[in-house]
């Protein structure tokens, strides 16, 4: 029958069983063998020293360009404007000839007003040789002393004729000069606002017109706001002897434009404000700088970099060397056999590209500014010394 098998039909089968079993070992034996990788080698990775040197700390604030003085030009008699005499935009001296009401009603009235004066002049010869003859008659008794007093008064109220009539004339000859409006100062006129041809008011600035502007351009100041913290630093500083206070020295400022990658710009403290604003808690500051080629504007935004210390030694590391662990910043800090260990540092200013070390490093050791994504605490590394400072190229993939 099929479902019977004899010990002959078995023997067969158990053979190839135990071939199967005794080649398994072998097998896994190969398989093992093949799987065995050599040990990497260390990674190669870039590393410089620390360096120690007397740095000074500045802070950065935000703020824009001021005009040290502005000037809005208004008419001060009223008229027809006649004439402008600068094109828009440029830069006048101080006393050029902006604009020209009509001089006529002025010429008119400067006329009237000396024939007034030549009439009140008139009267008070007349009245001084009629005083002389009284007072001749009144030593022959030819004349009773009310006579006298009554030239005497005549003689006084025609000379204060005389006052009021020069007082016209001058001011008729001044409303004439204003017909000529000219630049109180050196600078940089904006637009015109009034074409010849229209009708201006003069008077008050409040009801006169704006004709233009006038703003300074070299020097020109810089306006930017210290917050409550900065300030009160400052004063402790000044307190120390650490840092002149800029109320009271021409601190230094360095600035830098929108395109500058550095600070080349160097300027001095000329003000500080009296009192803090009430709704932000910063106090106002004015810098103020050359510019001699017209590089900064009125209005323009640049950073600003107020001195902050006095000189200190301080602890210097690349900034690239610098590595985030968390909510950490560490270094990697090359130890004996070549073993990088992360450091924990508290962080100062940028110098130059080289980052302030406040705590964690003593100034004389290597560490890692270059392959960082290699480096594993505590693996050993194969440390490349750059030839001269400048010369760290990161090698990180």
């Amino acid at each position: 029958m099929r479902g019977f098998e004899g010990p002959a039909a078995a023997a067969p089968r158990r053979l190839a069983m135990t071939l199967v079993l005794a080649l398994f070992p072998a097998l896994a034996g190969c398989d093992s063998h093949e799987e065995e990788a050599p040990p990497m080698a260390p990674p190669s990775v870039t590393v410089t020293k620390a360096v120690r040197q007397e740095v000074t700390d500045w802070d950065e604030f935000t703020g824009r360009f001021v005009s040290t003085e502005r000037v809005e030009l208004r008419a001060r008699v009223s008229g027809y404007l006649d004439s402008i005499s600068f094109a828009d935009g440029q830069v006048v001296k101080r006393g050029d000839m902006l604009f020209r009401i009509d001089p006529r009603p002025f010429v008119a009235a400067v006329t009237e007003a000396e024939a007034r004066l030549t009439g009140a002049r008139s009267q008070a010869t007349l009245a001084q040789q009629e005083y002389d003859r009284a007072k001749n008659l009144l030593q022959y008794r030819a004349a009773s002393e009310a006579n006298l007093e009554q030239r005497v008064q005549a003689v006084e109220n025609t000379k204060a004729q005389v006052v009021q009539a020069e007082a016209a004339l001058q001011r008729a000859r001044l409303d004439l000069e204003f017909t000529t409006i000219r630049a109180p100062l050196a600078g940089r006129i904006g637009r015109h606002l009034v074409s010849p041809g229209n009708l201006v008011s003069g008077g008050e600035a409040s009801s006169a017109t704006l004709l233009a502007t006038i703003v300074t351009m070299d020097p020109i100041d810089f306006s930017f706001d210290l917050d409550q913290a900065s300030a009160l630093r400052y004063v402790r500083l000044a307190q120390r002897g650490d840092r002149p206070s800029s109320r009271d020295f021409e601190n230094p400022v360095q600035l830098a434009l929108a395109d500058e990658a550095g600070f080349p710009h160097q300027g001095r403290v000329v003000f500080v404000d009296n009192e803090a604003d009430a709704g932000t808690g910063t106090i106002r500051l004015r810098a103020r700088f050359d510019n001699p080629h017209d590089l900064f504007a009125p209005g323009v935004f640049a950073r600003v970099r107020l001195i902050a210390s006095a000189p200190y030694q301080a602890v210097l590391v690349p900034d690239a060397a610098v590595a985030t662990d968390q909510s950490r910043r560490v270094l990697y800090v090359l130890g004996g056999g070549n073993m990088p260990e992360a450091r924990q540092v508290r962080l100062g200013p940028l110098h130059d590209g080289l980052r302030v070390i406040r705590d964690g490093l003593h100034g004389n050791e290597e560490v890692v500014v270059g392959g960082m994504m290699r480096v594993r605490a505590g693996q050993p590394v194969v440390p490349q010394r750059p030839a001269a400072p400048g010369a760290v190229s990161d090698a990180r993939p």
